[in-house]
């Protein structure tokens, strides 16, 4: 596994033993990030300078791969300790540390903090982890208006997303994209 684009293109990152954790495969991650900047709704503003949430961060590929290519800030958050080992090695190899935050937490206990204007979200497949995730980054202000999220779930699984902006399937895995809040949500009364 390694990085594909940007400062830190090709280095490499390291996963723990085990299947526990399902880092993200090179080709998907390169795929997502040519969508996000190249799609109509995308573009190098998107990463360039964004601060990120990498939440069910694993071995921190995604949140890396958007550092190499120019975001300000990524938040990691991660519980499991052999992710955590995983994650804080490649954030040193990377030498991200300045950059890089590291919550030990389970996400449906995250505390408040600053918003993130790109959400990447890639938990463990059928357990419907991204929409009770994204109800607490929302109640605790982890959301930036308009943010900019990016879910994979399993193939088979239904799309965490009512509307995306768009949704692709590479083997396994549904890549998702689309703004929060959710059309329901922006319509609903204060």
């Amino acid at each position: 596994m390694r990085i594909v684009a940007g400062v830190w293109r090709g280095r490499t990152l390291t996963a723990p033993p085990g299947n526990a954790t399902r880092p993200t495969a090179d080709r998907v991650r390169q795929a997502l990030f040519d969508m996000l900047m190249h799609a109509p709704w995308g573009g190098r503003a998107v990463i360039e300078g964004a601060r990120v949430l990498d939440v069910f961060a694993g071995t921190g590929a995604l949140g890396l791969e958007a550092l190499s290519r120019g975001a300000a800030h990524v938040t990691f958050i991660e519980h499991d300790r052999a992710a955590l080992a995983a994650l804080r090695a490649n954030i040193a190899a990377c030498r991200a540390d300045p950059r890089a935050s590291v919550l030990v937490i389970d996400v449906l206990a995250a505390p408040g903090g600053e918003a993130a204007g790109l959400v990447f979200l890639d938990p463990p497949y059928g357990r419907d982890l991204v929409p009770r995730a994204l109800a607490r980054l929302r109640a605790v202000g982890r959301l930036a208006p308009d943010a900019l999220i990016v879910a994979e779930t399993g193939r088979d699984e239904p799309s965490p997303a009512a509307t995306p902006l768009d949704e692709r399937v590479h083997g396994a895995a549904r890549i998702s994209v689309w703004r929060d809040p959710p059309a329901a949500l922006a319509a609903a009364p204060a």
